[in-house]
């Protein structure tokens, strides 16, 4: 298995790596690395491991049937630990940290920013989904949302399917595109329009399908207003 480099990042007070990255479908161990870079000591600390997309990867304690938490007695200034979770990945997904203290006599929450764990027999990712226009923009103007798709390695039967969700919660699918083969890095742009016909917050999916399976997803938001 290929496994992805990492690099340690930072929030303060809270320096943090979780690796590796890359893994291989099905059961798989991943390691928090986390130092207190403050001068205080936390004390009851509570660390969890979320996924963003359960459907796809879900997070367990060291053992199936346990929450995906650790607990720490205490973390000491520029204490270092390593944290080990036990994660099932049938797809790629963002996941993030959480941790829960005590920080002299006060409450203490901490969140990470997202790191995406990639499955390794995927062909592609979807990177991004744009809405082409200013976040506010007027009933009957015609929007263009645009996803971007890269390879990961060649394949076909790749499909990419646009939704629109207008403000009274109707869904309606806007588009169906199916990709040519991609080779691993390179990068193609999907478009797709629709005009709103009625004010308030829309919301523009997009998913990635390799026939059947979703392997990936992207959602985007504009507000349309009255002229």
């Amino acid at each position: 298995m290929k496994m992805t480099a990492t690099t340690s990042r930072y929030k303060y007070p809270i320096e943090y790596e979780l690796s590796p990255t890359e893994v291989e479908k099905g059961t798989n161990w991943v390691t928090l690395k986390l130092k207190n870079t403050s001068r205080n000591n936390l004390r009851g600390v509570d660390i969890q491991l979320h996924s963003l997309d359960s459907y796809r990867l879900s997070v367990y304690g060291i053992w199936y049937g346990f929450g995906p938490g650790q607990y720490l007695k205490e973390l000491k200034p520029n204490e270092e630990v390593e944290l080990v979770f036990r994660i099932n990945a049938f797809g790629s997904a963002d996941v993030y940290a959480t941790i829960k203290a005590r920080e002299e006599k006060n409450n203490f929450w901490w969140e990470s920013s997202w790191t995406r764990i990639h499955v390794s027999e995927e062909k592609a990712e979807l990177e991004r989904l744009l809405v082409l226009s200013h976040p506010y923009t007027q009933i009957g103007k015609t929007l263009s949302a645009e996803a971007t798709v890269k390879g990961l390695r060649e394949g076909t039967g790749l499909k990419l399917e646009f939704w629109v969700e207008d403000p009274s919660g109707k869904s309606e699918k806007q588009a169906t595109t199916e990709i040519k083969e991609l080779s691993a890095g390179e990068e193609a742009r999907y478009t797709a329009e629709f005009t709103p016909k009625e004010t308030g917050d829309y919301t523009i999916y997009a998913y990635l399908y390799d026939g059947w399976q979703r392997i990936g997803h992207k959602t985007n938001y504009v507000y349309v207003q009255r002229k």
